[in-house]
């Protein structure tokens, strides 16, 4: 039996795209097409399980084609559904990568050793990757960019990263 922590999100399901079953899939992997080399995927309870079969590619995500789901109705129950796969199927990555669900809930210390709060997701809106922190002392979320400038230490083994951030991101 697979633990959810040993799961990994590649994709989410978007709802249905047109009459005979096919969804819209937003693919989370770094190529959306290589989704399909993980063939079966699951839900994250491990309910259900799919083949995903890559139509063709549209605008926001692909159109794809799932086991057992033939029909509008059924895609379109599917909507929101997360779609996982076994981090043992994954690739092992270099030294200066790491997957997003990895990065998620570590603590964020500043290089004094002050936490600063915890990583609660990961974002990219097409200029870099940020991390988005959340901590007691902060009012709102802030938004650190996951550079080696800003964070010059991951270390997954300790669960936290060591950020020196820009000047006046975070409250003195």
């Amino acid at each position: 039996m697979t633990k959810p922590d040993d799961l990994i999100c590649v994709g989410v399901i978007a709802g249905a795209f047109g009459v005979r079953g096919e969804v819209r899939l937003k693919s989370y992997t770094a190529d959306p097409e290589a989704i399909e080399d993980y063939n079966p995927l699951t839900t994250e309870d491990g309910s259900q399980s799919f083949e995903v079969g890559i139509l063709h590619q549209i605008k926001n995500g692909l159109s794809v084609r799932l086991t057992a789901v033939s029909t509008k109705e059924q895609a379109d129950a599917l909507k929101g559904v997360k779609l996982y796969v076994p981090r043992d199927r994954l690739p092992s990555l270099p030294d200066d990568e790491f997957y997003h669900a990895d990065l998620i809930g570590l603590d964020v210390v500043d290089t004094g050793g002050t936490t600063l709060g915890q990583i609660k997701s990961v974002l990219n809106h097409g200029a870099g990757d940020l991390l988005e922190v959340q901590g007691p002392g902060l009012k709102s979320s802030v938004l650190l960019p996951f550079t080696r400038d800003a964070v010059p230490t991951v270390d997954l083994n300790r669960g936290r990263v060591i950020a020196d951030p820009p000047d006046g991101l975070f409250p003195e």
